[in-house]
């Protein structure tokens, strides 16, 4: 949001040192983006008074004038505004002038004839919607003036990150609060006075004789309120009001939209302004229907947008048509115009949720809906559309008809909460004053009162703020005006691990080390997922429960929660390679989330993700690019299992059945101390399809919280061996079917003590020397004892005793 200092200091006072000021914000909460000084925008533009003004010799329109800005020399313009005359003072874009937009002035040529500057109109300075011709300026303006310094424009502005649980904070009226609270001074609310001027232009006959409000679900609309100015008459905004509303960001469009977008900026409460007789019925009464939109209903935007809609969105109606999107925006075909003469002026509250909803899967994102899916307070709806209604009075002409057709099916009630100070203290590690808590809880628009018991206050929050619905919540508001920054700094209470990380930690921080090693980059994708996403991976949905859905998604394609982490890093190599990035090596540790019927929350597991794709290297001249596989995903995972000592480790083939999203032959699950810890394998080209991504990949997926089960990091130390090793090499004859891993273990249980390692290096087929369905394995055998050199006989008689139970369990031949 957007804040001008000069509107803010009508109803508090700023700070003079605007550095400390935005430090101040930034420690409460509320981040300040960027700082912005409005009168630099009009550095170059000056007043200037019209000496002579001739037509233009190749022109039927334009005109050539010169013009005295003060600077010596009249300066000679082209300029095409049908009212430019000699005589009168203008706002002048001397060369070299950048005015809102951008637009730089440059010494140019119009039609043969040189133009040193530019005439403007309101709207070109950003100052108003009136484009009709040049701003004539008052006679007694002095020529050579700063038109930032005429028009009072040297205004700051600070563009502020507003927390999604402080509505009250979008407007300026609760910013004024907020920095009355932080430095504990006075704040003038104007809405009263606001209001108290609604008498001064009432009159007609009542409002409930022309409109009819009608809510078939009040829960898409707590309240809805409607009021009719009469005999208004639609023009440019006066300078004050377009002032006010460009400097909160916005773009000054008629005298009537103005002030609805100026109550929005001041108090935080959105009014839409229809054109009475476009929404009217033939009887003269506009029958207002707030109900769910109809599936394929089709609205035209105020954006000239033609938007399909859907029943999960709410729009207001008339008997006969949609014509506004509830919370969003309004209809085209509703709009008011420079031909209306009758307003129906809006202010409601909407469902945030559903606001929200509407808002991101349309694309349409506004000032309104920002405000309304953060929540809008519907007890101030009615007493905010008494001040709008004035001031559009004020500023059309018109005439306010008293009453005001009020429907308010659902209103929000104020809750009681306890505060009790010592808790408070204590739980801060600070020793606050009472009397500075009761203070703050009464600026922030609390009610406080004293209870029987010592210390303890009954506080109520007031309804424009949602987020204080606990006890704590008021904690958290009296330390951020506090200071945390007052708050001594202390180690965390506890008597295990004070200061240390826990087993999870120094697993992650192991896990990430490995992954690193082994080439690995970490990366992190989306919490949020396409509800489509399992089934792109071909999981089977029973195995990971229900996914959880959001009641307030970013858009429609991210609308659960993630049930696995595969589905990012697919979509991460995908858009690698769509940008010419051939080898991919990726990994993510984060958390994935599961529901099942009947659960109040969801399940959450943090997992570790990998993906492979392309090749270790690119190809050189001595060596071609050898393009990541099954193993080369399996080597990192024997890494990970080695340096977190992780227990009897093996890897288990898996059947197409079994794993649908890998390859059929490439795929496998790991396991340690007999846990399944995850599996590893090569993507399906059909999933990798469906992703966007080109096949091979190969990947990972593994249980955290399994890994931290098993690890034991703390491995004893273990001295470099003092006596020689000796070396085997032993080739068995086994059937095509006898795995690797079975062989492995047959030798390792076997082996005894003295077999240090078992390594396979040489796998050989062949009919005719080997036998049909036979294969020949060669495996590097490596005997060693702690306290001795091995005799040759002991080796011998080891060796015999793993030839002779390799041959019987895996039915193996030793050929000479």
């Amino acid at each position: 949001m957007k804040l001008s200092l000069k509107w803010l200091s009508e109803y508090t006072a700023v700070p003079g040192d605007l550095k400390a000021f935005c430090d101040r914000l930034d420690l409460t909460g509320t981040g300040v983006e960027g700082v912005e000084t409005l009168g630099e925008a009009f550095d170059g533009v000056v007043v200037g008074e019209v000496l002579t003004c001739e037509p233009h010799p190749d022109s039927d329109h334009m005109h050539v004038v010169t013009v005295d800005v003060g600077e010596g020399e009249p300066v000679q313009i082209v300029c095409g505004a049908p009212n430019i005359a000699a005589g009168i003072k203008v706002p002048v874009a001397t060369v070299g002038a950048v005015l809102p937009g951008d637009f730089k002035i440059k010494k140019s040529k119009l039609r043969g004839v040189v133009s040193l500057g530019m005439c403007c109109s309101q709207r070109e300075l950003g100052m108003g919607s009136d484009h009709s011709g040049i701003w004539v300026l008052p006679e007694d303006t002095v020529v050579g003036t700063p038109i930032a310094e005429l028009i009072g424009s040297g205004d700051t502005v600070l563009d502020l990150e507003i927390t999604p649980n402080r509505p009250d904070c979008l407007s300026v009226v609760g910013l004024a609060r907020e920095v009355g609270a932080m430095y504990q001074q006075p704040v003038d609310y104007p809405l009263a006075a606001d209001v108290a001027k609604l008498a001064e232009c009432t009159e007609g006959a009542d409002v409930a004789e022309a409109v009819t409000v009608e809510i078939p679900e009040d829960a898409r609309c707590p309240r809805y309120t409607a009021r009719v100015i009469d005999n208004v008459k639609v023009g440019p905004s006066p300078d004050w009001l377009a002032e006010r509303v460009t400097a909160a960001g916005g773009r000054p469009i008629n005298n009537v939209v103005d002030v609805t977008n100026y109550i929005l900026y001041l108090y935080g409460q959105p009014l839409h302004a229809f054109d009475f007789d476009k929404v009217a019925s033939a009887d003269g009464v506009a029958h207002i229907i707030v109900r769910a939109a109809e599936d394929g209903e089709v609205l035209v935007t105020l954006d000239g947008e033609r938007r399909e809609l859907t029943q999960d969105m709410t729009v207001i109606a008339t008997p006969e048509r949609a014509v506004a999107l509830a919370g969003v925006m309004g209809g085209e075909d509703s709009e008011v115009t420079e031909a209306t003469t009758t307003v129906l002026l809006e202010s409601a509250s909407f469902e945030h949720g559903r606001t929200s909803r509407t808002s991101r899967n349309l694309g349409l994102i506004s000032e309104a809906s920002m405000r309304y899916e953060r929540g809008v307070d519907d007890n101030l709806c009615e007493v905010v559309s008494k001040a709008a209604a004035a001031l559009l009075a004020e500023v059309s002409g018109g005439t306010v008809r008293p009453g005001v057709v009020d429907v308010y099916p659902l209103p929000t009630e104020q809750i009681e909460l306890t505060f009790r100070i010592p808790r408070f203290n204590a739980m801060m590690g600070a020793d606050i004053p009472a009397e500075f808590v009761k203070d703050i809880l009464v600026r922030l628009g609390c009610a406080v009162e004293d209870t029987a018991e010592a210390d303890v206050l009954r506080v109520l929050p007031p309804t424009f703020r949602p987020d204080l619905e606990r006890e704590i919540d008021l904690y958290e508001e009296v330390l951020r005006l506090w200071g945390m920054d007052r708050i001594a700094p202390t180690l965390p209470g506890g008597r295990e691990r004070v200061g240390t990380r826990t087993p999870e930690q120094l697993v992650v921080r192991l896990l990430n080390d490995t992954l690193r090693a082994s080439g690995m980059n970490e990366t992190m994708t989306y919490s949020f997922a396409e509800p489509g996403d399992v089934e792109r991976l071909r999981l089977p949905a029973e195995g990971l429960g229900m996914a959880v859905e959001l009641l307030n998604p970013l858009n429609a394609d991210q609308s659960v929660m993630r049930q696995t982490i595969m589905g990012g890093l697919l979509r991460a190599v995908a858009y690698n390679q769509a940008r010419g990035v051939k080898n991919i090596q990726l990994y993510e540790i984060g958390t994935v989330f599961a529901t099942a019927e009947g659960r109040k929350k969801p399940k959450e597991r943090k997992k570790l993700g990998g993906v492979l794709a392309g090749a270790m290297n690119d190809a050189a001249w001595n060596a071609p690019a050898v393009p990541f596989d099954f193993f080369d995903a399996k080597g990192v995972l024997e890494n990970i299992a080695r340096e977190l000592a992780l227990p009897k480790v093996r890897f288990r083939a898996l059947s197409a059945e079994e794993a649908p999203q890998l390859q059929p032959g490439r795929a496998a699950e790991m396991l340690a101390g007999g846990a399944v810890i995850g599996w590893v394998g090569e993507i399906h080209p059909l999933v990798a399809e469906a992703f966007g991504a080109e096949a091979p990949v190969a990947a990972f997926e593994l249980d955290v919280n399994a890994l931290v089960k098993n690890a034991r990091p703390m491995r004893p130390y273990v001295d470099v061996p003092t006596y020689p090793a000796v070396a085997i090499d032993q080739a068995f004859v086994v059937d095509e079917d006898v795995t690797h891993e079975k062989m492995t273990q047959v030798m390792t249980s076997a082996g005894g003590k003295l077999l240090e390692s078992v390594a396979l290096f040489d796998v050989y087929r062949d009919a005719e020397r080997v036998g049909a369905n036979k294969k020949s394995m060669a495996y590097s055998l490596t005997y060693r004892a702690a306290d001795r050199t091995l005799k040759s006989e002991e080796v011998e008689a080891a060796l015999g005793k793993l030839v002779a139970k390799v041959q019987a369990v895996c039915g193996a031949e030793v050929r000479g």
